[in-house]
């Protein structure tokens, strides 16, 4: 143990000596290590923002939208198939056991109007369930009611960012009228702001007015009921397999699709959105982290480099340290531990920066980072493997060299 301590010792005094030439050796690896804990940050970042927009959705929800046709040899995109209608819906609600409520939409883009401001918006024909299905409670006022669907009611809900953009941030816009396509509607409700949702998209930048009311009064249909999406929320997402397993069989039936025949219909889960985004977002995290550990490899390198210069200088007080005894064991430790100390210093620091960094561009840039323990931990210890791995070799060119040799080393 003692002989350990005197080697650390030995080691540390040998860098002291040249701390210039030293820091410039341990820059590498700091910029390598605040590269990697910085990338993977960003990264992490990333999958948390990506995992909680979707979850803005709504969570055990599975949504049902029309497939695909094929006229004359000509397939047509999403979307081009048969219609949904909300007697499917109905349907489904009906005779699908295990579900939190079942909703369904038309929606287009309008110009909206209140006083003498204006804003393009998305309009969202909905049914009374829909707030509940998508978990979006209201900030202000009150969701679309049944007697106001029934009615085919001129009244409106609003999202967050039109109403900030027709009224003023902070201005309740309860029982103001507005205008949609030139037909006059009252406001009776504000939601709570959700974000941005999977796509990038703004959910906040929409107006709820009921189903009818869309279909019939500022929308238009060529056929009355029909919908652009089914959405359908579980009471749990145990049940998910059974449910979608359930719905196809209903709408393959409602549909009267033979067996053998496709679908013209798509179902899709959260669940696979929510993979399907974790994988994508687990690649990019992957590439970054690959990216910075090549900056940390490079100042490994430069370790080794400037170890193999200390080797040459300090040659003749390596042939006096054998002289007096020391092994070749004790020469290789020294160098060993030169390596490592430098690496590691270049690891602490390194982590104080990339936490920095990580910081600075989720506060410059708006965008998330999320420091992980573990990126910090491995970053060190990886670190502090490289100062062993480059090391390793002039350590052991040093303690090979020939006593006598050595002694006689300019």
């Amino acid at each position: 143990m003692k002989l350990w301590l005197v080697t650390i010792r030995l080691a540390l005094r040998s860098l002291r000596r040249n701390p210039l030439r030293s820091g410039l050796t341990a820059l590498g690896v700091i910029v390598g290590v605040g590269a990697v804990i910085s990338m993977v940050s960003l990264g992490q970042g990333a999958r948390a923002a990506l995992q909680e927009q979707i979850a803005s959705v709504g969570t055990n929800m599975v949504m049902i939208f029309p497939g695909t046709t094929t006229t004359g040899g000509a397939r047509g995109g999403w979307g081009s198939g048969k219609r949904l209608t909300v007697a499917d819906a109905r349907a489904i609600e009906r005779q699908i056991e295990g579900l939190h409520g079942v909703s369904y939409h038309r929606r287009d883009v309008a110009q909206v109007q209140a006083g003498g401001a204006n804003w393009t918006t998305t309009i969202w024909g909905v049914p009374p369930g829909y707030a509940r299905v998508r978990e979006w409670p209201v900030a202000a006022g009150d969701f679309i009611g049944q007697p106001q669907n029934d009615t085919a009611a001129k009244v409106a809900v609003l999202g967050a960012t039109v109403a900030a953009e027709l009224f003023g941030v902070g201005v309740d816009p309860v029982g103001a009228t507005i205008r949609i396509k030139d037909v006059p509607f009252q406001v009776i409700g504000l939601l709570t702001p959700k974000g941005q949702s999977a796509y990038g998209q703004d959910q906040d930048d929409a107006v709820f007015i009921p189903f009818t009311t869309a279909e019939r009064k500022v929308l238009g249909t060529q056929n009355l009921g029909a919908v652009d999406m089914i959405q359908v929320s579980m009471a749990s997402s145990d049940d998910e397999a059974i449910v979608v397993e359930q719905l196809g069989e209903l709408l393959r039936q409602r549909r009267r699709i033979q067996p053998g025949e496709d679908d013209d219909f798509g179902i899709r889960t959260m669940s696979e959105m929510a993979a399907t985004a974790d994988s994508m977002a687990r690649v990019m995290s992957n590439l970054l982290l690959a990216i910075a550990s090549i900056s940390l490899l490079v100042g490994g390198i430069g370790i080794m480099n400037i170890l193999l210069v200390s080797v040459t200088e300090r040659t003749r007080e390596i042939g006096i340290r054998m002289a007096v005894g020391a092994k070749a064991r004790h020469i290789l430790a020294q160098f060993l531990c030169e390596a490592v100390a430098l690496s590691a210093a270049g690891g602490i620091v390194g982590i104080a920066v990339g936490i920095g960094v990580s910081h600075v561009i989720s506060t410059v840039s708006g965008w998330p980072t999320l420091v992980s323990p573990l990126a910090v931990v491995g970053s060190f210890l990886f670190s502090a493997a490289v100062g062993v791995f480059f090391g390793f070799y002039p350590a052991r060119k040093a303690s090979r060299l020939n006593p006598i040799a050595a002694l006689r080393h300019d």
